[in-house]
């Protein structure tokens, strides 16, 4: 039998098609458009999503039997906002999860209802692409398209609803709304009230590889599968990348660096820091993780090579890079704001330290030790927990860098363990898939049985002595700055 993987991400759907033995057969993409209507803003129009991942799957299943195909899994950005009307209209655009316009909610949530409140209720505080703040934004600014609104829904979760009719969501995903009582994975009454939507408005909840449904008749006919075939409630984009990458269970750590970055870290035990600095989310596998989140990882490097040196051979910019651990020039990654640990939309990329003798070369590799230095706030965070991590996968675009790769493991202080098969969310949620139709008893089993490291990038003792004085600086450099955001 045949399972579907779905990724979808900010700028185009990515689709696998994978056997049970865990072989992956085909891999497919198909880009739909951003819109960007003020500054700040970031939108995507729901139907788009549907129709370019309806599009993919035919291209994916091309020259296979799809009466074979057994399951869907869907991975997606989090924290997108998707409203219907009692017709199932979308009522508008989707805010997205990198959309900043949600200030003054924010700092209402934060400091009027309270972070200690919040914390208390969904095991978080509230950040800028969060859901909860979207939905206050559009009760004051939108007003009329408010009223309208029937069901509340994430990305990935209209896809789903689309393919299946089914209202659901999964609890990895709702975990970033800022409406989920995490460590009871229940939505929270007091946050529906705080943000004035009720239960019947929000999803049912379910477990990543739970089946939510089976294809539409006419889903189905569309796409020449049977009627039978199974969709799991899938997962947000981290949860199920970390499930492609084996990163469940306890005390297992994942790194991606996709257009944000984040350090996923799993763990049995449900808990919290005192400052609210990472996420607590409950996990795809069944448990919970912590998770640092950066808004620009990747794509600070796509942004300083295609837009400022316009060029994309990124891995040519990189070959001139020699003395690692010795530049003078730093990079504050803050394109959009930030997220983990600092929680300030406002925050903004800093080029810093640059002299008469500063090359293309050495700028090129602060920013890729600017967004390692930024991960690295994160894991500083987890370490004060008690958390002791000695090693890392890791995914994503940026990932197939060796040379990123080797300044991660050294900034970090971690062994960096490479996969076979890099393929993230997509593989994650056919992985889950698989399990929600029965071919595995459960996440960890699929997860030791297919996930397999083929390479580890060992920290140099010598190295990590250099990066370690080279993060102290770099440590001062946001706090200075931030009176100037």
């Amino acid at each position: 039998m045949y399972y579907i993987g779905v990724d979808l991400g900010t700028s185009a759907v990515k689709l696998l098609l994978m056997e049970e033995s865990g072989k992956i057969c085909n891999i497919v993409s198909k880009e739909y458009p951003l819109f960007f209507p003020h500054p700040g803003w970031s939108e995507q129009k729901p139907e788009d999503w549907f129709a370019q991942s309806l599009a993919g799957i035919k291209e994916l299943t091309e020259g296979i039997d799809r009466k074979q195909v057994a399951g869907i899994g869907i991975g997606g950005q989090m924290h997108g906002l998707v409203t219907l009307d009692s017709e199932d209209k979308v009522i508008r655009p989707a805010i997205l999860w990198n959309d900043g316009r949600t200030g003054a909610e924010v700092d209402y949530l934060n400091n009027t209802i309270g972070k200690d409140k919040l914390s208390e209720y969904t095991a978080n505080i509230a950040f800028a692409g969060f859901t909860a703040p979207k939905i206050l934004w559009m009760q004051k600014n939108e007003p009329e398209n408010f009223k309208r609104v029937a069901k509340i829904m994430l990305p990935k979760d209209y896809v789903a609803y689309c393919m299946t009719g089914s209202f659901c969501t999964d609890v990895s995903d709702a975990s970033g709304m800022l409406l989920l009582d995490v460590k009871n994975r229940t939505w929270s009454k007091e946050m529906m009230e705080i943000c004035g939507i009720t239960e019947a408005q929000l999803p049912k909840l379910y477990e990543s590889w739970q089946v939510v449904g089976t294809l539409k008749p006419e889903v189905a006919e569309e796409l020449g599968m049977s009627s039978d075939v199974k969709v799991v409630a899938g997962a947000g984009d981290n949860a199920a990348a970390a499930v492609g990458t084996g990163t469940v269970g306890d005390g297992q750590c994942n790194i991606s660096l996709g257009t944000s970055g984040t350090i996923f870290i799993s763990s049995k035990e449900f808990g919290v820091d005192e400052n609210n600095a990472l996420h607590s989310f409950d996990h795809a596998d069944g448990s919970y993780h912590l998770m640092g989140c950066m808004l620009s990882a990747a794509s600070c490097n796509k942004w300083w090579s295609e837009e400022i040196l316009k060029t994309t051979d990124f891995a040519a910019e990189q070959k001139a890079i020699e003395k690692l651990g010795e530049n003078n020039v730093f990079f504050l990654p803050y394109l959009m704001g930030e997220r983990s640990p600092h929680n300030n939309p406002d925050a903004r990329a800093v080029f810093f330290g640059m002299s008469m003798d500063t090359t293309r070369a050495d700028m090129t590799q602060a920013v890729l030790e600017g967004v390692a230095f930024g991960l690295r706030d994160s894991l500083e965070v987890a370490r004060s927990l008690g958390i002791q991590i000695e090693r890392t996968k890791i995914c994503g675009g940026g990932a197939k860098s060796p040379l990123w790769r080797k300044i991660i493991a050294n900034v970090m202080n971690l062994k960096v363990d490479v996969l076979e098969n890099e393929e993230g969310p997509a593989l994650g949620g056919a992985m889950l898939a698989a399990v929600g139709c029965g071919a595995y008893p459960d996440v960890e089993t699929i997860a030791a049985k297919l996930v397999k490291v083929v390479d580890t990038v060992e920290p140099e003792e010598e190295l990590v002595a250099k990066y370690e004085e080279k993060y102290q600086k770099f440590k001062q450099l946001y706090p200075t700055m931030k009176p100037l955001f």
